[in-house]
């Protein structure tokens, strides 16, 4: 039977004390080391350092960007860790062109407030000013500068309940229509109290009704299309769809022993694709 080597207590006494020196000094270093970058938090919080350097405002065409960081209340002073997000974006969405808000932290230093503007839908000029209206309803104050071109320009609406109609009807219209209209006149007649007239940016004239117009204008680039190259006139969409051209036109040089209004009636199917035109005496 081989002989077991015992070791003495006194020969692992210095590799114990070894052993929980180093777990000790471990220990230490880990607390330390919490504890210093605990301090440089509370450093970094109390410094410049962890205050808002810029306020970047993204999306908007028309608002104020200092109107947006003056309702959003962070400033340069502000530290970015205290601001709140949901508290920012409520509000800047006070601000009456403003339909929706989103607010995040760029660090290091930098809010960033991105808003979606209400559109324009149209300005109505009176007197030399032009006044915008908001898709939201809004109108907001009358300026000399003529409007960009971004929507279309409504004159004679004195009655703010033909105005507000005419409103909703724009509000539902696509961009791609929207852009074609520079001009929305009120043309009432006594047959027809919502009898709207419209100058196109392609030169032609469309006679609309008010109540129908967001639903019929829509066929408005089919029924162009059809209109032979170099003619010009009325279209009207307000009862049914027909083209009528204006006095002295190449459609009425050409048609001999035909009445002085020629009008060519003008029926687009459901895509758009067909038209009839039929010639009336």
């Amino acid at each position: 039977m081989p002989e077991k080597k015992v070791v003495s207590i006194e020969d692992r006494i210095p590799k114990l004390k070894q052993i929980r020196k180093k777990k000790a000094n471990r220990r230490l270093t880990q607390y330390l080391s919490i504890l210093f970058l605990l301090i440089s938090i509370v450093v970094y919080l109390q410094s410049p350092l962890s205050h808002v350097n810029k306020v970047e405002i993204e999306g908007n065409r028309f608002v104020n960007e200092d109107e947006v960081k003056k309702l959003s209340g962070v400033t340069t002073s502000t530290n970015i860790w205290q601001v709140d997000p949901a508290e920012v974006e409520d509000k800047v969405s006070e601000h009456s062109q403003v339909m929706g808000v989103n607010v995040s932290r760029s660090l290091p230093s930098t809010i960033v407030v991105e808003i979606e503007e209400a559109e324009r839908i149209g300005y109505i000029q009176s007197d030399g000013q032009f006044q915008p209206i908001l898709e939201n309803g809004e109108k907001l104050d009358s300026t000399g500068e003529l409007p960009g071109g971004d929507a279309p320009i409504l004159k004679e609406f004195s009655e703010s309940t033909y105005l507000e109609e005419m409103s909703k009807q724009l509000k539902d219209l696509p961009q791609s229509i929207s852009s074609l209209i520079s001009e929305i006149h009120y043309t009432p007649s006594d047959e027809n109290p919502y009898l709207i007239t419209l100058y196109m940016n392609d030169g032609f004239e469309v006679q609309a009704s008010i109540r129908t117009f967001s639903e019929k204008i829509t066929a408005y680039p089919s029924i162009a299309s059809q209109i032979e190259e170099g003619q010009r006139g009325i279209i009207h969409i307000d009862v049914g769809a027909y083209f009528e051209a204006y006095p002295g036109s190449e459609d009425e040089e050409e048609a001999e022993g035909e009445e002085e209004n020629q009008e060519i009636d003008l029926e687009a199917d459901e895509e758009g694709e067909e038209v009839d035109e039929e010639q009336g005496g």
